[in-house]
């Protein structure tokens, strides 16, 4: 049987549900995340972190995480360290929203969505095995580790050209590998990154397999034309995987309107989904930054319109003899920043 009415359920973690828990809880919303499993987002799966503000020398991925989650929880936010199972959202406003673990209910005013996105996999032997320590997924994040060295891209789309345009910046040179002569990256960013002296491309061939190298920054990569099928091995420092996300908006499929990828759709400038009391940030709606600084400061605004929408929202009568919870107690003072 469901008990208390929470004022803020926060699905996912990472920098957008962690900072969505901070600012609700420092508004007394005391907020449940269910963070997952496997907590903090594609951050744990991150070494360095060099590019958020504010850590000059530079931060461990799950270090981050786990210093944004000890913030929240220092403010009152409560945990679930374990995967939602099921969602049904309320139509109306002011409705309650509904949020399963497994077979143990969860009631809401507010829902806030913040399961992420994952990078797509080319499920190739080694890719797990060197995942973080010569295969990356973001040329943005780690571009820098791999100065001087032979890189790889795979992919043959916008992102994978962007990746490739930022890594040549690095890297002594980048090779971008795609299975067919055709790209499916606009003519404009193909045409910046061919202008680029030191990438080259690599067609048609797709990676078979990773492997360790001689050293701790040596790295082949097995490839196969997929036309001729004739193999081919580079000796590379790094490679990137820029093959695309998969946003993980399963389990809200078709309550809340999503684009044909598959990320959350929200409203204008907003985080609003469209469905009354439920927002979204971070990866889960973003398919052009995916930054941590930019989750971050989403799950901001998702925490402030979700704090609004309770101030301004009539909820409808609590079933009878359900406690209330503590939103008479909230207290609707501007967050302070």
């Amino acid at each position: 049987m469901p008990g208390e009415v929470e004022n803020v359920i926060i699905v996912g973690s990472g920098p957008a549900g962690y900072t969505a828990a901070l600012y609700t809880s420092r508004a007394n919303l005391r907020p449940l995340v269910i963070e997952g499993f496997f907590w903090g987002g594609l951050l744990q799966q991150t070494t360095d972190v060099e590019n958020y503000p504010g850590f000059p020398e530079g931060i461990m991925g799950p270090e981050m995480m786990e210093k944004f989650r000890d913030q929240a929880e220092r403010f009152g936010t409560r945990f679930i360290t374990d995967q939602a199972t099921k969602v049904e959202l309320a139509r109306e406003p002011g409705g309650i929203h509904k949020v399963w673990v497994g077979d143990d209910e969860h009631q809401a005013r507010t829902v806030i969505l913040a399961m992420g996105a994952e990078h797509k996999k080319l499920g190739v032997p080694g890719e797990e095995e060197l995942g973080g320590s010569g295969v990356s997924y973001c040329a943005t994040c780690d571009a820098a580790f791999f100065k001087d060295k032979p890189t790889i891209i795979v992919g043959g789309g916008d992102s994978a050209m962007e990746e490739a345009i930022f890594l040549s910046k690095f890297a002594s040179d980048v090779k971008v590998i795609h299975r067919r002569s055709e790209f499916r990256a606009s003519k404009i960013m193909l045409e910046r990154a061919r202008d680029i002296d030191n990438i080259e491309f690599v067609t048609p061939y797709v990676v078979e397999a990773f492997e360790a190298g001689g050293g701790p920054f040596q790295r082949i990569a097995r490839l196969r034309n997929t036309e001729t099928g004739e193999q081919r091995d580079l000796e590379i420092g790094g490679a990137f995987i820029a093959i695309g996300h998969e946003p993980q908006s399963q389990i809200v499929g078709g309550q809340v309107r999503t684009d044909d990828e598959g990320y959350v759709v929200t409203e204008g400038r907003s985080t609003q989904t469209g469905v009354p009391g439920v927002f979204a940030a971070g990866d889960l709606v973003d398919h052009t930054y995916r930054q941590a600084v930019t989750a971050a400061g989403s799950g901001c605004e998702a925490a402030l319109d979700a704090e609004w929408y309770l101030r301004d929202t009539p909820q409808v009568p609590t079933p009878e003899g359900m406690p209330e919870g503590d939103l008479a107690e909230a207290q609707w003072a501007p967050t302070s920043r």
